[in-house]
């Protein structure tokens, strides 16, 4: 899998649990095209999860992901999330990266995502 991600193999991510109220699904674009995107699901009063989380590889390196990965956060926070989980692969080592730099630490595996070779969570300031 040399991308990171195999969209059959995912466990799902239905329009309904990206819909408010159970979550939300953001998508940034750029000159009316898009060029990025990344869905919050809800959990109740655990995290929040991240999920589809992608940025097109010619607005990559644009800060179109951090955007994105604050706004995510942002609407967690403001929903009352005590910390937001992710999961990706390692294969994709910018968005490791960019996850880290931005608070993200690494926990045990808190889902069964094929794909999944690294798991993330952010304890949201003031939440804990």
């Amino acid at each position: 899998m040399e991308t990171g991600y195999d969209p059959e193999a995912a466990l799902p991510a239905t329009a309904a649990e990206m819909t408010p109220p159970e979550g939300l699904f953001l998508v940034a674009y750029r000159q009316g095209v898009p060029i990025g995107c990344g869905g919050l699901k809800l959990h109740g009063s655990g995290p929040a999860e991240i999920k589809r989380m992608w940025v097109s590889p010619g607005a990559r390196r644009l800060g179109v992901g951090r955007r994105l990965l604050a706004a995510l956060e942002a609407k967690a926070a403001s929903l009352g999330a005590p910390a937001i989980r992710l999961d990706t692969n390692g294969v994709l080592v910018e968005a490791i990266a960019m996850y880290e730099s931005n608070g993200f630490r690494p926990v045990p595996a808190f889902n069964s995502e094929p794909h999944a070779t690294h798991w993330f969570e952010k304890v949201i300031p003031g939440r804990s």
